[in-house]
């Protein structure tokens, strides 16, 4: 893990990729596009006479770059120069001027031609990425909303009054969006000791347990006896022998990075209720 993120120096949507595309998230893109894409379409031309290079690049410069005809690299016996081709898109990918959400645009555009593997492989990118994006139904759509992102951001204090919970929730996110190394499983663990932090803090009490802070917010009336069974349930499926916090063994199920985030995202909107009660 790099200094600005051991350190926590990256933003929240940074480390998730949300709304930002980072260079290694770019760089991969491209790969991709240019190997399995625009490769594998002219390797078809050849085998199969089909012109498909021909049949994207018209409908490029047609209906997604809107240019005039004459300024694309198509010949008029429909050969495409597939260098030219390239560098222009390059410079459009590559471009300061280029949205990152236009980038996924063309990424989604290109879709529309594609064969086999194409959606596959951009989702395994995205996922070794933590982009906060995959691809649904040839649509690129959001694994992640604004409002889970402000929620952890919320969450994510500065006040001294609660350093133990942004401990726990920053070191829960580490874990959960080191793109080398990803951890879900203490990623998870870390999110439920934010709330267990949280709760001692709102009661005043260090020594008590989870159950017991719920128990007292649900006496209290801070809490509906409904929302205290739901997060002792969920404090329950984190501690069971099937669950998050004991001994990892060869039987355990996998745990992935869509459960860890939700965890993430469920404390710390948990964290900012109990927050707009003190």
């Amino acid at each position: 893990m790099k200094f600005s993120e051991r350190l926590g120096y990256k933003s929240i949507k940074q480390e998730l990729q949300f709304e930002i595309i980072d260079i290694e998230l770019k760089n991969s893109l491209w790969t991709i596009f240019l190997d399995n894409y625009i490769n594998k379409l002219e390797r078809k031309n050849y085998t199969t006479g089909r012109k498909e290079l021909y049949i994207y690049t018209y409908s490029l410069w047609l209906n997604f770059f809107k240019l005039p005809i004459d300024t694309s690299p198509i010949s008029q016996d429909q050969y495409v120069s597939k260098d030219s081709l390239i560098n222009h898109i390059r410079k459009f990918f590559f471009s300061d001027k280029t949205e990152w959400y236009e980038i996924y645009d063309l990424i989604e555009f290109s879709g529309k031609y594609s064969k086999g593997d194409y959606f596959e492989l951009f989702n395994k990118i995205f996922e070794r990425e933590k982009a906060g994006y995959r691809f649904l139904n040839s649509q690129i759509v959001p694994i992640s909303s604004k409002e889970e992102i402000q929620a952890i951001e919320d969450a994510i204090s500065n006040n001294d009054s609660f350093k133990s919970v942004k401990t726990h929730l920053e070191t829960s996110l580490k874990l959960l969006s080191d793109k080398q190394n990803p951890d879900y499983r203490n990623s998870i663990k870390e999110s439920i000791s934010a709330i267990e932090s949280m709760c001692k803090i709102f009661i005043g009490d260090d020594k008590s347990t989870l159950g017991q802070t719920l128990k007292k917010l649900e006496n209290d009336g801070h809490l509906h006896p409904a929302l205290k069974k739901a997060f002792s349930s969920l404090y329950g499926y984190t501690s069971d022998d099937a669950g998050i916090r004991h001994a990892l063994i060869e039987s355990d199920r996998e745990i992935d990075f869509y459960e860890a985030k939700f965890m993430l995202t469920t404390c710390s909107a948990f964290i900012n209720f109990l927050k707009s009660r003190m």
